[in-house]
């Protein structure tokens, strides 16, 4: 008789190898991906790529990427997380359709993001004319329109991850700390945040990158003024539209690019488990 471990090495799969045609088609559709990013690391001005990272409109630009990135970050996990949790917990007429227009911005071209803020939180928006009128705000064409913009289009991420979160952790571990009496946000925090915890990291990181590399919906709500609503993105455009240094626009481009690939790859075991 053959032994277990025997028994498991023979139902162990072998290696599948691809047909010719899909190996074919698969190599195709990688370069399709990676041809375009060689260019950009093959045509970057390796030679004056640091004074292109310290120059001073580049260093603003980078300041205040990270500013309202950050900013905005903060505030889809205070808006976010109880969103995801009402969405993991609660069910009530109409969820599917409100879970549809809050993470409608993931798929939403961003320029008509842009354009709902400002006829939502413009001077004569449904909100903004009251914010003006009566607090004196003022939020288009500022760094606070900057961070409403990023958050707009950047929290359905964290929502759909912490979600998932939710729904898949062992609600078991909850309910035996309110048997031993704990209240709910002693639950809450004690319990149910820290079994959610990489749910969470992941859809902050993924947040903030989304915000990082916002473009649209900014340029559309809060304009690209340098020092104050000029973004990352938005000086690569500037330095490609107005000509007058797109070797420094490959500089700021690759910078975007090597973040994006760090989170990626930081992330890749959220979808692909140890691959």
């Amino acid at each position: 008789m053959d032994s277990p471990s025997s028994a498991r090495t023979g139902l162990r799969r072998r290696p599948e190898r691809a047909p010719v045609w899909i190996a074919i088609l698969a190599a195709l559709g990688a370069a399709f991906f990676i041809v375009p990013l060689v260019g950009l690391v093959v045509r970057t001005p390796w030679g004056d790529a640091w004074g292109s990272l310290t120059s001073p409109d580049t260093l603003e630009a980078l300041r205040l990427s990270l500013v309202a990135s950050l900013t905005s970050t903060a505030v889809a996990l205070v808006l976010g997380v109880p969103l995801a949790w009402v969405y993991a917990r609660i069910d009530f007429p109409g969820k599917a359709v409100l879970r549809a227009l809050t993470t409608l911005p993931m798929v939403l071209p961003p320029v008509v993001g842009g354009i709902a803020l400002f006829l939502a939180f413009g001077r004569r928006g449904l909100l903004g004319q009251w914010l003006d009128s009566a607090l004196g705000v003022t939020l288009p064409f500022t760094t606070a329109g900057v961070v409403f913009a990023e958050t707009f289009v950047a929290m359905p991420f964290l929502v759909l991850t912490v979600e998932a979160g939710l729904r898949s952790m062992d609600r078991r571990y909850e309910e035996a700390a309110r048997t031993l009496g704990a209240r709910r946000w002693t639950v809450l925090t004690r319990v149910t945040l820290p079994l959610i915890a990489p749910s969470l990291a992941a859809g902050a990181v993924l947040c903030w990158a989304r915000a990082l590399g916002e473009f649209g919906a900014t340029i559309t709500f809060a304009g690209n003024f340098p020092g104050v609503t000029q973004t990352m993105p938005l000086a690569v455009y500037l330095l490609l539209e107005t000509n007058t240094n797109p070797e420094g626009s490959f500089v700021l481009s690759l910078v975007l690019l090597l973040v994006s690939l760090a989170v990626l790859v930081g992330l890749r075991h959220r979808w692909l488990g140890s691959a």
